[in-house]
């Protein structure tokens, strides 16, 4: 799970250095959007509406697009941009690296070329559903300010809440759960008056694979790739990312 923490840290920095950029915005407003279409406008009443708004007002999406986005969501709003769907992808980059890709799109036949394209680009080819779901469990992930934080005490208190482990990185934590145990532990941690940042389901691969230096930045690259896409909400892969290989981000 670390090597998951070190790539996600280095997303949320980038993310940090440009917060006005509208792919940050994007994938609050689709997820608060779906959110709202699969279980209602009453975030009281919705748990995943309620962690989707929490998670957009991290990242400063302003009140009015927080609330077009809901009103979109339930139907009351159409601004014809058609409605979104959720979709995951599925494939193997260079070196036979495997990913697991989650979208969120208006045009199915528009992500799956554009997705296809930059598998194909990169020397990685997309597979079908069910080709690497498998190598790839779902996990919770809370993400927490380390700035001012006693270790050994959140570690406690996480463990008490029902997480199932938690690492800790440069100038954050990430506090580990199942995926049923998401929305309970970052509550019952807020009530400890714990700051939590974002909570979010990802994939964890069972089994990381090494690769050499060019296989890992011919990786990276695509990695990057899929992240700049706006349809894409995650992307997840089972390359070991440790320091070594995240050092070559500064080579490339």
């Amino acid at each position: 799970m670390a090597g998951h923490s070190k790539w996600a840290n280095i997303k949320h920095k980038k993310a940090k250095e440009d917060a006005k950029r509208a792919k940050a915005f994007t994938k609050h407003i689709r997820e608060i959007t779906v959110a709202a279409r699969e279980g209602g406008g009453d975030p009281s009443a919705n748990p995943r509406l309620s962690l989707a708004i929490e998670n957009a007002k991290g990242v400063n999406l302003p009140k009015d697009n927080i609330e077009r986005a809901i009103k979109k969501g339930t139907g009351e709003l159409d601004d014809g941009a058609g409605n979104y769907e959720e979709v995951t992808y599925e494939g193997y980059g260079p070196g036979g690296i495997a990913y697991f890709i989650e979208a969120t799109s208006n045009n199915l036949n528009r992500t799956v070329g554009e997705i296809r394209h930059i598998f194909t680009k990169h020397g990685g080819n997309l597979g079908t559903d069910g080709s690497v779901s498998y190598l790839f469990e779902q996990k919770g992930s809370i993400r927490i300010n380390a700035e001012g934080i006693d270790n050994d005490e959140l570690m406690l208190t996480a463990i008490d809440a029902g997480a199932d482990d938690v690492v800790f990185e440069d100038g954050f934590i990430e506090v580990f759960t199942t995926r049923e145990e998401l929305i309970s532990v970052r509550k019952n941690l807020e009530e400890n008056g714990i700051n939590v940042e974002s909570a979010e389901l990802i994939r964890i691969p069972m089994t990381e694979v090494t690769a050499d230096a060019e296989i890992a930045k011919s990786n990276l690259k695509m990695m990057d790739k899929f992240d700049e896409n706006d349809d894409v909400s995650n992307v997840f892969t089972n390359l070991k990312l440790d320091d070594d290989t995240l050092a070559l981000l500064e080579e490339s």
